[in-house]
């Protein structure tokens, strides 16, 4: 739902401290925890903020959620951090968020990489993982392994499993479970994620689009919508990833990633 543009300090955390800044959101249910060990590799040459966007991992729970407050919460955050030309590189949920903020925010951003998702519609189809993640009794739970063995109902991908219980934490008073992610507001508004983006412009910048070549989320058919929209962008195929791009071949995405940041650029008005 659309709602306010209010405050929203996002949590992040930041790897390396020199070379350009590289802004990096995760995708549904995700958090800046996945990216932990690429982000590390980048930190090598780059200032990499790893973000928790809104009503995921430790960021804070709103009831407003889509593409437009999304893309404000960067915003702030780049401004917080005094971030005028960074990188923004986003996953699936998160790639649709940072097209967002370039179409909304044009000069406020350098580069884009977009990974495994394209600026068109997609359906629902997270319903089965959600009515998991509900059906959790977290007052009754007393170890992750008893969640695991829940999920299995719902999810039989082990890494998707234990990919989705990493939003589980342990609250220290009361020794119980609970979830980091806003579950209701996810629950209620899941469709809003398949979303189209708003406001399309032309924008001339570098764009990098990766796609896993297992992966179904970019299609041929959509190359001519990026390209229409993102005239400069490039479209590039990891051998042997899945959607999960950066975490089925690592190497292979930070490479690209790299590749892509230390071109020399002419020309990139927005």
């Amino acid at each position: 739902m659309t709602g306010n543009f209010s405050k929203m300090k996002l949590f992040f955390r930041q790897t390396g401290d020199s070379g350009p800044a590289l802004v990096i959101l995760h995708g549904i249910f995700g958090s800046a925890d996945n990216w932990l060990t690429v982000a590390k590799t980048l930190g090598a040459h780059f200032r990499v903020f790893t973000v928790d966007q809104r009503n995921h991992g430790r960021s804070p729970h709103s009831d407003d959620f889509d593409y437009q407050v999304m893309a404000a919460d960067l915003k702030e955050f780049l401004d917080d951090q005094s971030l005028s030309d960074a990188v923004v590189i986003g996953h699936s949920m998160g790639g649709k968020t940072a097209m967002q903020f370039a179409m909304n925010y044009p000069a406020a951003w350098s580069k884009l990489v977009v990974v495994d998702i394209a600026p068109k519609f997609y359906p629902i189809h997270h319903a089965q993982i959600l009515a998991g993640l509900n059906a959790l009794d977290l007052g009754a739970l007393k170890t992750r392994q008893e969640a695991e063995a829940a999920m299995l109902r719902y999810e039989d991908h082990p890494g998707v499993r234990q990919f989705l219980l990493k939003n589980l934490y342990r609250d220290s008073a009361t020794g119980g479970f609970g979830w980091r992610l806003n579950l209701p507001v996810l629950t209620r508004d899941i469709h809003l994620v398949g979303s189209e983006l708003t406001g399309l412009h032309v924008l001339t910048k570098p764009v990098l689009f990766l796609r896993g070549s297992e992966s179904g989320y970019i299609l041929p058919e959509d190359e001519h919508d990026i390209l229409r929209i993102f005239p400069n962008a490039r479209i590039e195929t990891i051998e042997g990833a899945s959607h999960w791009v950066q975490s089925d071949q690592p190497e292979a995405f930070v490479k690209a990633v790299t590749d892509f940041i230390m071109e020399q650029v002419s020309g990139s008005a927005g």
